[in-house]
């Protein structure tokens, strides 16, 4: 797969955005903050302002939290804001960077196009109603219905199942959560790992029913797969999502699991960026192509995304870092373990603390933490630095991750 040079030394007069969450926010904001005087529009399918997502499972769905707009002061930046269309597809020009963007309701003219259209949840099969918890007006409908008593479905038990759950059953809700892995976070962070985590819902009182796929959703419940059923009040179907990029189809704009980027965030298409849920970059740091739902993505990439429209060859390649706040713990994720070959427990599980660290050879990729910001934040650095680790060391929770390098 080719992909086109760098933008080179003149600026774009026109740049359009097609997305207005996070990522495309902060694209916008970037391209201001680097000076960038030219127009700038940000196109978003929802009609609220761009808002934080993180807060939706957590601090929302608590009750803590209504208003997470990033700010709506737009206009002070001339930023143009253009809510509730959504982007059907794109022209390119014939002979040099450029084109028309097409909304359902209208079409911007662009000397430069971001994609930044995110992600959608997937939908199981059935007639009954399912809900997901993806957008702000889908966090607070939930909220209203989290009453005592109510006995709530949840398909998946992922990063957002279970921060679902944590919040039901803190309401006095009746929790089932059907996972069709044999463990929680499978394919976030493989199944011994994610076995650890499941007695976290059995003492908050939640019922995890694992190697339980789901057959569809029907009026009152859920009918499992071969045979079964499951009384239900409301179902959250949390089983994950598909980059947006079915509008994209025609364009001429590769896709692998999401826009394919290359490391400086260039699409196949020349002018044509990507950044946020929906792009799939080229990690040199991994030497894979990677999609990350991440916000520290999201937050991040903007950067090398607006240096690189504006001219600069700038490669974006981050140690990816999420976390979870889920049954009174805090969760951290940094690294990629997809390219380790092995795994160390560092701790007791049975504890408050502990971390999973993974490996290749003699270097840290990834590490989770169970409340232990401390060696978070340490092997973040160690794995940024790739620096050799001692394992024996690296396993013994008195031993600071940091003191862990071979000299």
């Amino acid at each position: 797969m080719s992909f086109p040079s760098s933008a080179g030394p003149d600026i774009p007069e026109r740049v359009v955005v097609a997305g207005a969450g996070l990522a495309g926010l902060r694209t916008a904001e970037e391209l201001r903050a680097r000076g960038y005087g030219g127009e700038v529009t940000l196109v978003g399918a929802e009609s609220r302002p761009p808002y934080d997502r993180p807060p939706l499972s957590k601090r929302v769905m608590a009750g803590e939290l209504a208003d997470i707009t990033l700010r709506d002061d737009l206009d002070t930046l001339g930023i143009r804001l253009c809510l509730a269309e959504t982007a059907t597809g794109f022209e390119p020009a014939q002979e040099e960077p450029g084109g028309v963007l097409r909304t359902d309701r209208g079409e911007y003219r662009y000397d430069r196009l971001v994609l930044a259209t995110g992600a959608t949840p997937i939908a199981l099969p059935g007639r009954g109603p399912q809900r997901f918890l993806r957008t702000l007006d889908d966090a607070l409908t939930l909220r209203e219905l989290l009453k005592p008593g109510l006995r709530l479905a949840i398909v998946g038990a992922g990063w957002i199942g279970a921060e679902l759950a944590t919040a039901a059953a803190a309401r006095g809700g009746q929790v089932t959560v059907l996972e069709a892995a044999a463990a929680p976070l499978i394919s976030a962070v493989g199944e011994q790992v994610g076995a650890l985590t499941a007695a976290w819902y059995h003492a908050a009182g939640v019922d995890l029913r694992l190697g339980q796929p789901v057959g569809s959703v029907e009026p009152g419940g859920v009918a499992l797969a071969g045979g079964g059923w499951l009384d239900a009040d409301v179902v959250v179907t949390a089983v994950g999502v598909r980059p947006e990029t079915g509008w994209l189809a025609g364009t001429g704009v590769a896709l692998d699991n999401g826009v394919a980027a290359d490391e400086q965030l260039r699409t196949s298409v020349p002018g044509v960026f990507a950044v946020g849920d929906c792009m799939a970059f080229w990690s040199l740091r991994y030497g894979r192509r990677l999609r990350f739902e991440h916000w520290d993505v999201a937050l991040r990439a903007p950067a090398t995304l607006a240096a690189n429209l504006l001219g600069a060859a700038e490669a974006f390649d981050p140690v990816p870092y999420f976390w979870s706040e889920q049954f009174g713990k805090m969760v951290q994720y940094a690294g990629f373990h997809g390219a380790a070959d092995r795994m160390l427990l560092r701790g007791d599980p049975a504890g408050d603390k502990w971390a999973a660290c993974w490996l290749a050879g003699d270097w840290l990729v990834a590490l989770l933490t169970v409340d232990s910001p401390r060696d978070l934040a340490q092997g973040r650095r160690l794995i940024e630095s790739a620096a050799a680790v001692d394992e024996a060391r690296l396993a013994d929770p008195g031993v600071p991750v940091k003191a862990t390098v071979v000299s």
